[in-house]
């Protein structure tokens, strides 16, 4: 039995140690994920599954995990499936995904992490998600638990030479005759699903070499990880932070991490305060937003007795980087031996496997403030006047994400792909070995990305001082709402299914104002009446809730408004500038409160794009 709720070889009634008593601590050192796992086995160290309250579910050393692992690589292997098929697995914080994932490296197949669904958008959506994913990665099997295997088989359905199965039902299948050959260096380690629409869903294609590039660069770079570090995470396993941050990069440094499901720290943010005190956690990351519900939490209600003090780096990533929240963070909790300066600012993307950048260690939030504007003005982020008068609605403050690791490189470019000097705004190009294959089966879109001379167009704009990466924002339109990737022809193509809208007549983009993202649906309409209108408004914000989980602000304008290219594309750029320059009247409808993961139901998930 793999999915169960005892593991009674491995569970414990204590967690696993921080600290291996013989084997010697090694970071990385290898030149695979198998590798890693066959290291890591030798001590006692590994992963521990919490539940729902906080309670102690599962402790899988990482000995057992490749145990385990192996034993099911001989069942998978028995399949036989050519060598580097695609195997999608719904990535639960559960040992089964581990094990699965892991056996997959072990039998020589490429795991697709697939996303849980948490009330994100209703079941239709959900299952139009997974068949996007299974359709683009021709995955020959995929594996879900209990709970959500019917979504998968209904996602699967049309989905040409896919198995469906349940860990168990894998379980029963034959195992292999000939010997294991898991994946070695040069070939690829995992797909990673973290941009593009649910109709066009783009797969990074993420190898071996950079994995380990990536991972080296942040345990060594990046946090300076060491023997006596235990990690802690809420983040989701199919999401790059929770994936290579949070699992991948410390089992190849043999460090013991505590997991949460992510549903259970939407619900009940202070257990991940609590397991981090309780078991004396050192490395914890997560977007502002967590850091956010904390604070919410702690000031509607009492708090436990926490201890903090052990949290040396708390690393914020996957989203803009709100210093204000931060510090009111580091303010409320110093009382409970949280030091501020324990704050980590990075950037990254999936298409870098995850890491770009790194500030300091040990210095806290950096910020810097500029003349909001100038940089709207010129493209060039200045510092706010020097005679003091400038007024606090004129001065946008950005946090400082450090210098690129060793063994890359990071430029800001014009739009003449001319580097740019320092404070000059422009497009965040970056090189070295973490960088994606490309992204899978789609050629285009990696000749897009992924330049001849080996560069990688990040899609987001910022700017360097000194070296030092400052990021202000997205070229691109992806949304990213509360750390989840939102693709905005997702919420066009829920709005145009009414009526009264008409294809092509929806824009949809997000405003951020230094304080809050809002989502933003703009829509061409030709009713006059009133009430006629007000009804569209609900409509519209109604199927925008159903189809990804969150609050808009909706926008009535007339026909012909929205701003179309030469080629006839929707430039949702154009919009957004029409909106943030006043053109549109937004009627009686009031903008969207931020609301958090709990309040809206939606799906808590975090990616770096």
């Amino acid at each position: 039995m793999i999915v169960n709720n005892t593991y009674p070889e491995a569970v414990k009634m204590k967690p696993t140690p921080t600290k291996n008593s013989s084997l010697a601590y090694r970071t990385v050192g290898c030149a695979s994920v198998a590798e890693g796992l066959d290291y890591a086995a030798q001590g006692e160290t590994g992963c521990n599954f919490y539940g729902n309250r906080g309670v102690l579910a599962h402790v899988v050393p990482y000995a057992e995990i490749r145990r385990r692992a192996l034993a099911v690589a001989a069942h998978l292997a028995g399949l036989g499936l050519p060598r580097g098929s695609r195997i999608a697995i719904v990535a639960e914080t559960d040992p089964y995904f581990l094990v699965f994932f892991y056996a997959c490296q072990y039998a020589g197949l490429v795991p697709v992490p697939m996303p849980i669904s948490i009330n994100f958008g209703g079941r239709d959506s959900y299952v139009g998600r997974l068949r996007g994913m299974l359709r683009v990665s021709e995955a020959r099997l995929a594996i879900g638990s209990e709970d959500l295997i019917a979504s998968l088989r209904e996602a699967a359905f049309g989905v040409e030479h896919c198995i469906v199965g349940t860990p168990d039902e894998i379980m029963a299948l034959p195992e292999a005759g000939a010997p294991l050959q898991p994946l070695g260096a040069d070939e690829e380690c995992y797909i990673q699903f973290s941009s593009g629409s649910t109709r066009d869903p783009k797969g990074v294609v993420v190898t071996q070499r950079a994995l380990i590039a990536n991972a080296t660069g942040i345990v060594r770079d990046g946090v300076e990880l060491t023997a006596d570090d235990r990690c802690v995470s809420w983040l989701p396993l199919y999401h790059d932070m929770g994936l290579v941050g949070c699992c991948l990069s410390p089992m190849l440094c043999q460090t013991t991490v505590d997991f949460i499901p992510t549903t259970v720290f939407a619900r009940r943010p202070f257990l991940w305060l609590q397991i981090l005190s309780d078991n004396r956690g050192t490395i914890s990351f997560s977007p502002t937003f967590g850091y956010e519900l904390c604070l919410r939490r702690a000031n509607n209600r009492g708090m436990n007795g926490f201890d903090l003090s052990s949290w040396r780096v708390a690393g914020i990533g996957a989203e803009m980087i709100r210093p204000e929240v931060l510090r009111q963070f580091a303010t409320h909790f110093g009382g409970f031996g949280f030091d501020g300066r324990a704050f980590l600012p990075s950037y990254g993307l999936a298409e870098s496997t995850l890491a770009v950048s790194f500030a300091p260690l040990g210095e806290g939030v950096r910020v810097d403030r500029v003349d909001r504007q100038h940089q709207a003005r010129h493209g060039v982020a200045l510092p706010p006047k020097m005679n003091g008068h400038s007024r606090p609605e004129d001065v946008r403050s950005f946090a400082i994400c450090g210098r690129v690791l060793p063994g890359h490189q990071l430029e800001v470019r014009d739009d003449q792909d001319r580097r740019v000097g320092d404070r000059v705004i422009g497009r965040i190009c970056i090189a070295g070995p973490s960088l994606m294959a490309g992204y899978l089966r789609n050629t285009e879109a990696s000749g897009a990305t992924l330049q001849a001379d080996g560069w990688l167009d990040t899609g987001d704009l910022g700017y360097l001082i000194d070296g030092e990466l400052v990021v202000t924002g997205r070229r691109k339109d992806l949304i990213v709402h509360n750390g989840r990737n939102i693709w905005p022809q997702d919420l066009e193509w829920a709005v145009e299914s009414l009526d009264v809208v008409r294809a092509g007549d929806v824009a949809a983009f997000s405003v951020d104002d230094g304080e809050q993202e809002s989502v933003i649906v703009v829509v061409e309409c030709g009713l006059m009446d009133t009430a006629a209108r007000d009804c569209l408004r609900r409509e519209v914000a109604g199927l925008v809730q159903s189809a990804a989980g969150i609050e808009c602000e909706v926008i009535l304008v007339p026909r012909s408004t929205l701003t179309f290219t030469s080629s006839g594309k929707l430039s949702r750029a154009a919009v957004k500038a029409d909106y943030l320059a006043g053109a549109f009247d937004a009627g009686p409808s009031t903008p969207p409160r931020r609301l958090t993961p709990v309040e809206t139901g939606a799906e808590v998930s975090v990616g770096s794009d």
